[in-house]
């Protein structure tokens, strides 16, 4: 629905709906700071493979929100190598893409501190696709307080810097 520049709607989160209203004449968009990004890495555009659950699994994940979860469901995980070491990411299903929320080092100052999302199109069986690391974004929540965003769960964290994808300027959004 639309009143002049407003406009809202129902959204439902897990067992909980809520109003999502929108102001097009705000600030936060009207002044909207450019978004900054690491150089496109090519060693970050990387071979995974997605190895499957007997049966999808619905996994509880933190929200921004706290008391909120999100409750994905989760087909498998995907590995994949960067430089000599193995690494496994739990993905969610997001319709024909695999969805990713995940951290790394640089959520301590260089990208949004909760985690960014990556898709990825999900394999039709178990054979290898690219993932790409210099797609990876800022979740909503890096920009509007009251986005209802998952945040990368310990699982999902990984200990090293993935210097590919959107920064995140603290001070300009």
């Amino acid at each position: 629905m639309t009143y002049k520049n407003f406009s809202w709607s129902i959204i439902r989160r897990v067992n909980q709906f809520g109003v999502r209203l929108r102001d097009s004449n705000h600030p936060a968009l009207t002044d909207f700071a450019p978004i900054d990004y690491f150089p496109i890495e090519k060693g970050l555009r990387v071979t995974a493979t997605l190895h499957r659950y007997a049966e999808p699994r619905v996994i509880r994940v933190n929200t921004v929100i706290p008391g909120l979860e999100y409750n994905p469901t989760s087909p498998g995980v995907v590995i994949f190598t960067l430089g000599d070491e193995l690494f496994e990411l739990e993905a969610y299903t997001a319709g024909k893409e695999l969805f990713l929320v995940f951290g790394d080092t640089t959520n301590r100052g260089r990208t949004y501190p909760a985690g960014r999302f990556l898709y990825t199109q999900a394999p039709e069986s178990n054979e290898a696709f690219v993932l790409d690391f210099n797609t990876a974004h800022s979740p909503p929540c890096a920009y509007n307080d009251f986005a209802t965003c998952p945040v990368a769960s310990p699982r999902n964290r990984l200990p090293i810097s993935i210097e590919a994808g959107e920064r995140y300027d603290r001070s300009s959004h």
